[in-house]
């Protein structure tokens, strides 16, 4: 353990845009610092690439942190798992030669069963059908009908698994029963299909609230990893164009049973510029040349679907919204160098209302009164250099410098890490988040 991890704190890593914004790279670099690396919210929708020791990995349930096999990886309570998926992951770690001896998966996570997924393409097409589409964008995975099935006390959870199959049977034929058509297979069919998901989980399965108190009453270091992003949150995101589960700050603790008091810091993770997959409002998007060069430069294509990501300039108003959603102590900047062929570089310092003119610095709830604005740019100089080999703050060119401490005017939250590639030793740390 290094001497930055000196004085214990307890840290939550969360996407502060629309998802995609690095966040497994982080997690991956702080993990060297924590003992224990827990996932909170989400399900296999959500995509981490992380790349270790000259590898690639794709992770869609699986901490960040795995890769690091002395330290103990928990896939928390607010995760929905789909079993099929995550067994891929598992293979594929292993044949890469890395052990899941330390991961654990929380008893109180729900799964996704065969008919979740046909449920959600059934409702994706019907939003998409007749004139005006209202599809969400959502990847057909089934996540949104694990949660409403969770809501709505029709959920299967891990720790079922593990029960006698007489109760598991009798808890299948409740489900049939209650969701009818939507649940169109047989009892025994799903408790077949059950059987099988308990052969992939059943060696994880444990108490994790347990196992994190214990961590937490030994003055151990945790490390609380979201998925997706704030904007993307069921309650505070561009609703209806969100997921299914809390993807701020909070849901780190109501998807672990930490507690709040527990929390130390906060760290938001924003890219230079801005990204969102899916459909959904997105101010500052660009579709001419600018955006075509950031996709490109970025690589912006989904780790889950492969779908090419929408792109734009860095919006402020999201950017400080969002800090104060989460309560964020700090921001990490990633993809800077993804802005080092521009001349200039802009970003939203507000929104006017495109018919009266009128400022207005809040993001709204409203996706209507949302489409009547327009951002407001503040253009800099661009620095067009390159800063990829760069590995000191001080040496980034003075234009980069001044765009960052706008951004961080703008947002009002200090930058601590900047990320300038996507390999660990090409971040620059102007504070640690450990100390």
């Amino acid at each position: 353990m290094s001497n930055a991890s000196s004085s214990r704190r307890n840290i939550i890593v969360v996407g502060a845009q629309w998802g995609d914004e690095g966040k497994a790279k982080v997690v991956d670099m702080l993990a060297e610092y924590a003992h224990v690396v827990i996932r909170s919210q989400g399900g296999c929708n959500a995509g981490h690439t992380v790349k270790f020791n000259g590898e690639t990995f794709k992770f869609h349930h699986l901490p960040s942190g795995l890769l690091y096999e002395e330290k103990l990886c928990v896939i928390g309570s607010g995760v929905v798992i789909a079993p099929e998926i995550l067994a891929k992951e598992l293979e594929d770690i292993h044949g890469k030669g890395y052990s899941t001896k330390n991961l654990k998966i929380s008893d109180r996570c729900h799964i996704t069963l065969p008919y979740h997924i046909e449920q959600d393409k059934r409702q994706e097409m019907i939003r998409s059908a007749g004139e005006g589409s209202s599809k969400i964008g959502t990847t057909g995975r089934g996540i949104g009908p694990t949660y409403m099935d969770k809501v709505g006390r029709l959920g299967l959870r891990t720790g079922d698994l593990l029960e006698d199959v007489a109760v598991l049977k009798a808890q299948i034929e409740r489900i049939v029963v209650e969701k009818g058509f939507f649940a169109a297979a047989s009892v025994d069919y799903l408790l077949n299909v059950c059987l099988d998901y308990k052969k992939i989980l059943a060696p994880y399965i444990c108490d994790t609230v347990e196992l994190l108190q214990d961590a937490l009453a030994a003055k151990q270091q945790l490390l609380f990893e979201g998925a997706q992003g704030t904007l993307l949150d069921v309650d505070f995101g561009t609703y209806p164009y969100v997921t299914s589960s809390n993807a701020t700050a909070g849901g780190a603790c109501t998807g672990t049973g930490v507690g709040p008091s527990k929390i130390d810091a906060t760290l938001g993770v924003m890219k230079a510029y801005l990204t969102r997959v899916g459909e959904g409002p997105f101010p500052t998007e660009d579709l001419g040349d600018v955006g075509d060069i950031l996709g490109d430069r970025g690589q912006e294509w989904g780790t889950t679907t492969g779908r090419k990501r929408r792109t734009g300039w860095f919006d402020g108003v999201v950017a400080k919204y969002s800090v104060e959603v989460n309560g964020l102590d700090a921001i990490a900047l990633t993809k800077l160098d993804v802005l080092d062929t521009f001349k200039e570089v802009k970003l939203a310092v507000g929104y006017r209302h495109k018919e009266t003119g009128a400022m207005v610095s809040r993001f709204p709830a409203s996706l209507h009164t949302l489409a009547t604005l327009e951002p407001v740019f503040e253009t800099m100089a661009g620095w067009e250099s390159d800063t990829t080999e760069i590995t000191n703050y001080d040496d980034l060119p003075e234009t980069c410098k001044a765009y960052i401490t706008r951004l961080e005017e703008v947002c009002g939250c200090p930058v601590w890490m900047v990320s300038v590639g996507p390999d660990r030793q090409q971040t620059l740390i102007r504070q640690h988040p450990f100390g």
